[in-house]
């Protein structure tokens, strides 16, 4: 459940499509704004992970 005044459910295409405005407008973690979307940070993050794991598999 989220508690940061977003409403708890958001339907599957409204998600996919925060997913990936989160990948196409992806910023470093220092430049991110808290305010974002719950689901923007999350995607970025787990962008933040899928680049970790190629620099160490490269």
């Amino acid at each position: 459940m989220m508690t940061n005044g977003f409403a708890p459910d958001v339907d599957f295409i409204e998600e996919l499509k925060l997913r990936r405005w989160a990948r196409e407008n992806y910023v470093p973690v220092d430049r991110r704004d808290t305010a974002w979307h719950p689901i923007v940070l999350e995607e970025m993050t787990r962008k933040d992970s899928e680049r970790h794991s190629s620099v160490l598999a490269g």
